[in-house]
């Protein structure tokens, strides 16, 4: 090995023990757990059940509801993230006066912290004081509805809170994508006759793929391990409607003390950000120019 080879190692080591302390080393550990019986209330020696914490999960209506409403939280999110998030970007983009003044408001949703957004979010959804509700008793004074104790409209009012605060985010980093695009492009395309459609799916969204393709497996796999956002709103509730699978792990292992489980469930998690991450490459990939 020749110096220079020895000189990289030494430098990129410190970071790959990190990284592989931090993310193999409890991956492992994790994998492990799961074929153990390991519950902290009875203080017991772990004992070894092969498959069966895997076998009650599939068993379990707690899990199952969160499997389901994690499904559903994350492909309706992320679809409307992509659809909101570039018209919003192609909004930002126009050349307008106090254009730096609009982004700056835009961004304040993305910038409060997530515990923060659903304490706001569960006072704005109150039947007697919350501000949707005053709103729209100033066309209907007799409305009553308390959003957060129905699971149908508790899971819409999580994935709408979810939006607000997110897609901003979302369209600023698609906007970057768009600011590469060099003008010349859309003036050539102007020249030669091409209308605002035409000129968005031939060129603009071909040119921001790759820019749709990082975002959509990051914002994939950030809407599968979202905790906080459920546990300040709605804790889960009503029932198990609003349970998303990273806070029933976290119910399980830290409020059941139940590791084994638990770890079972992190396993499954694990599973389900790899196989949507591998939906995005593939789906995004057959779009791409």
């Amino acid at each position: 090995m020749s110096f220079k080879w020895k000189i990289a190692w030494f430098l990129i080591f410190p970071a790959l023990f990190i990284r592989g302390f931090t993310i193999v080393y409890p991956l492992v550990v994790t994998f492990i757990n799961s074929f153990f019986d390991i519950n902290m209330f009875s203080r017991a020696e772990p004992v070894f059940i092969g498959l069966q914490n895997f076998v009650d999960i599939f068993s379990d209506p707690k899990v199952k509801a969160s499997i389901n409403f994690t499904l559903i939280f994350t492909v309706t999110s992320m679809v409307f993230h992509v659809i909101l998030g570039i018209f919003l970007a192609m909004l930002l983009n126009i050349k307008f006066k106090g254009k730096k003044l609009l982004r700056t408001i835009t961004l304040i949703p993305w910038a409060m912290p997530m515990v923060v957004t659903g304490m706001a979010a569960k006072w704005a959804f109150n039947d007697d004081y919350g501000l949707i509700n005053d709103f729209i008793r100033r066309f209907n004074p007799e409305f009553h509805f308390d959003w957060l104790i129905y699971p149908w409209s508790a899971q819409l009012a999580v994935i709408l809170v979810d939006l607000w605060k997110d897609i901003p985010f979302f369209a600023f980093l698609v906007l970057a994508g768009l600011q590469f695009i060099p003008d010349e492009v859309y003036e050539s395309a102007k020249i030669d006759g091409a209308g605002a459609v035409s000129t968005f799916f031939k060129i603009t969204l071909p040119l921001i793929t790759p820019t749709l393709l990082t975002l959509c497996i990051f914002f994939t796999m950030w809407r599968i391990t979202m905790y906080d956002l459920v546990y300040a709103m709605t804790s889960g509730g009503p029932g198990d409607s609003t349970s998303l699978l990273a806070y029933r792990i976290a119910i399980e292992a830290f409020t059941n003390l139940n590791i084994g489980y638990a770890s079972a469930l992190a396993l499954l998690l694990f599973f389900m950000m790899v196989a949507f991450s591998i939906v995005n490459l593939l789906l995004i990939k057959r779009f791409q120019y």
